[in-house]
Formats: C-alpha cells, structure tokens, sequence
C-alpha cells in the first residue's frame, strides 16, 4: 500500500506511506486517487463527470502527477534493503528498573500481578541498582544520552534505594561523560512533600496513575481492602504538576477498560483540572477477563477518539489547549528512521532489570524466563534473543509490510505481540485497529490547526 486515504476533522486526508508526506485534498483529487494508475488522462476518470466537470477533473489529474513528479505521492519504500542488511552492534540507550516488585494498590487490570511479576514479592538494593547503572554505562557504547525509568510495582515503596541509585548515577555519568535522565511511574499514594521535591528536582519526566472521574477510578483503582484511591491522589497528583515548571516534564496517566468505554469523558477530568499533559491507554489483557476490550468495542472506541480530536482542536484555538500522548505526532520530523521501523528497541536498545538483577527485553516480559536475557552478574546478554528482537521490524512482520501505517507503529508492542499470538512477529490486532485511528486523529488535528 503506497497511499492512504481518510476523512476526519471535516478534512480530506491523503498520506504517502513511503516517504511521509500528508496532503490535504478537495474532493475532486480524492476520488481520482481511487482510480489513478501511471499515466491516467482525463478520460479515464468519466465515471466521475457526473459530479465534476471536465475542468476540475483535469485541474485535479494535474496536482496528483505534480505530487508525483516531486516524490510526494506513490513514492516507493527506500528503506528496506538498508534495513534488511544492517549488521551493525547495538547499544542500550534504555532501562526501565523494576525498583520494586511490590505494590500497595490491587489495580484490577494490572498486568504486574500486584507487583509480584509472577514471582515473589521483593525490593531492588542498592547494590543491584548501582550494578544496573554500570551495566547499562558499559552497555551504551557511544550513546552519550541514557534513559532510565524507575518502574514497579510501586517505586516510592523502595525510596531510599532510589535516591541511593541515582546518587551513583550521577558520579558515574561525569566519569564516563554520559547524561543520564531519570523517569519514574508512580501511583501517587505515598507522595509527601519531601518525595516531591526530590522527584520535582532529580527526574525529568513524571508519570502519575489516576484513571479519570472517581466512580471510574475507585472501581478499578484499589487498596487491598478494596477501597478507592481518588480522594487521596488527586490532591497530591495537582502538587506534584505544579511543582513542574514549563521546562519539566509530567503525564497525567489513565488506564480505560471496558467498563468505561466512554473514556472521553475521563480524559475531559484531567483537562478540565488544569492538567496540560494527559495521556489515556487502552487496557491489555487476555481476551478472557471481564475488562478486556475485544474488537466490538472499536466502534465506540473509535467515536471517543473522534470526539477527543475536535475538543481538542476547539480548546486549542481557544488557547486553552492540552496534549494527549496519543496524539502528540510530530509529522514534520517524527522519530528516526531506525526508530520508525523497528519501534521502542526492546530486547537489544532497552532492557528491563529485575530486583534480583534478572535483564529481560522489557518490563512487559520480565517473568517469562524464556526470554530472560542474562544477568547483571554476567554482565552481557543473550545474543541470540537480541538478534531476536532486533530483527523483529516491520519487514519481518507480513501483516506490517501491507499497512500504511508501518512507519507509526513500528509494527506494534513485542510483548503484546508475543501475549496474543505466541510470537513478536505477528501484530495485536486490537492494538493495531486502535493505532491507526490514533494516527488518523493526530494527523487531523495537526493540519486542522495548520489550516486555520
């Protein structure tokens, strides 16, 4: 598929796959690219005569052959072949450090199973954590920019070894003229005002977990005595975000499933309290438990995506505007060409660490000793499962190869993947239905605003 073709916003949209470029159209040039092929004339297109006059259909004719005379339009793919035969190392630039295999909350959805990741409940030390540091250090090779998220379970249950971690991580990084950048995922049940101000001035992103309005939030959102957590968070999630300033950044994160369908609404919560950076995942289970979305929800789904777009478009004309991770598409530049393809670069860019000092491809495949890709002790991973994933891109993956938007989604999560089909190679269908409406919708709302 070289083109595709989409209605949204009120605009006609016309992306070229291969190289990128995204063409807003009349309708005149939108349905003569349902039936151009090289070297169409005027009079291959007079099943369209009753609704256009021969002028505009040869004014129309004329743009597309402009398109593609300037490699805008039915471009062919330049990337494959360069792909295909990359043998080159790779390095870490990534690490997601499971601070904590424990938790305080019982979320209903959590794919964590309360923190315990399918093992027994435990805290990271600051030995293994200061090894993880030298691990990924030795492991960046040349990249001078590191990531690491401190991830859980609960992270704040283990604080003191975390100010002890990134304490190390900064004398290290001057020893090896690295730039190391701490994140961290946090329910915000235990944030207080010395947790903040340690967070505010060492992580340079924040996610804090609430779900949206509160009868959504306290269903889902639990403490072990099944009791609800948004009267408490709330406040504590609004200190944290003003604590940010403009060049901080923060996610205010929720979670829908298929009790609340009508996420629209929850994200409407999260704006409407002030918060400017917001972001909505859809849940992932197995097919079988009761909040699982299934393929029949994607209609009502995809109605939310489309009402979420316009408020978007009317509060940003407004100047009251937020940003939806979702839909936060740069369509100028966008990530890499390596990053297009092969996505997030689990399993041989970014690994996971365990409390035991366990690496595995991500956080969503720690548990799965078959995927384990070595230990801190060992110092070095698996080469065959890292030739795994790193040769897991979209022209590894048939379905990928035949969609427009390869180049988005990167042929979508591994672990999802591998969680529904039993293998990384084969898209999550649900997660690719929903992908592509979010393009769609970011793509709009970008060209709308550009429009006006």
């Amino acid at each position: 598929m070289k083109i595709h073709k989409f209605e949204q916003c009120g605009l006609k949209i016309v992306i070229d796959v291969n190289s990128g470029a995204i063409h807003v159209v009349d309708n005149v040039v939108y349905d003569i690219l349902d039936h151009y092929v090289d070297n169409s004339t005027v009079k291959d297109f007079e099943s369209l005569l009753p609704n256009y006059t021969a002028e505009q259909i040869e004014e129309g004719l004329s743009e597309v052959k402009y398109l593609i005379n300037e490699n805008m339009l039915f471009t062919e793919d330049p990337y494959k072949d360069i792909i295909l035969n990359d043998e080159g190392p790779s390095f870490i630039k990534a690490m997601c450090l499971n601070i904590a295999h424990d938790c305080n909350l019982k979320c209903k959805y959590c794919f964590a199973e309360e923190g315990e990741y399918h093992g027994a409940r435990s805290m990271m030390t600051p030995e293994i954590g200061k090894k993880a540091i030298d691990f990924v250090i030795k492991s960046s090779g040349p990249r001078k920019n590191i990531e690491v998220d401190l991830f859980g379970g609960e992270p704040l249950m283990n604080f003191n070894t975390v100010k002890e971690i990134v304490d190390y991580a900064r004398i290290e990084e001057k020893k090896y003229n690295k730039n190391i950048r701490f994140t961290m995922t946090t329910n915000a049940t235990l944030l207080n005002d010395e947790i903040m101000e340690y967070i505010d001035k060492n992580m340079g992103n924040i996610v804090l977990s609430i779900d949206g309005r509160p009868e959504v939030n306290d269903n889902i959102r639990v403490r072990y005595d099944g009791s609800g957590t948004y009267d408490a968070i709330m406040p504590k999630i609004k200190k944290m975000v003003e604590k940010r300033d403009k060049s901080k950044q923060y996610y205010v994160r929720g979670t829908f499933t298929r009790e609340n369908l009508d996420f629209f609404e929850d994200v409407m919560l999260m704006a409407n309290e002030g918060f400017k950076e917001v972001s909505n995942e859809p849940v992932v289970l197995e097919p079988s438990h009761p909040l699982a979305l299934r393929l029949e929800d994607l209609p009502v789904i995809f109605e939310q995506y489309d009402k979420l777009a316009d408020e978007m478009i009317k509060r940003e004309k407004e100047g009251r505007g937020f940003k939806f991770y979702h839909f936060a598409m740069d369509i100028n530049g966008g990530p890499c060409v390596y990053k297009r393809i092969s996505g997030c670069g689990a399993g041989y860019e970014y690994v996971a660490v365990t409390p035991d000092g366990d690496i595995y491809p991500c956080h969503q495949f720690v548990g799965k000793e078959e995927f384990k890709l070595g230990t801190l002790d060992e110092g070095n991973i698996d080469a065959s499962l890292e030739t795994l994933f790193k040769n897991g891109h979209i022209y590894n993956k048939p379905k990928c190869e035949k969609c427009w938007a390869k180049f988005y989604c990167s042929g979508g999560c591994q672990a999802n993947n591998y969680n529904f089909n039993n293998d990384i190679h084969i898209p999550y269908e649900l997660g690719c239905e929903m992908m592509k409406k979010r393009v769609e919708c970011a793509i709009a709302i970008r060209a709308k605003l550009l429009e006006d």
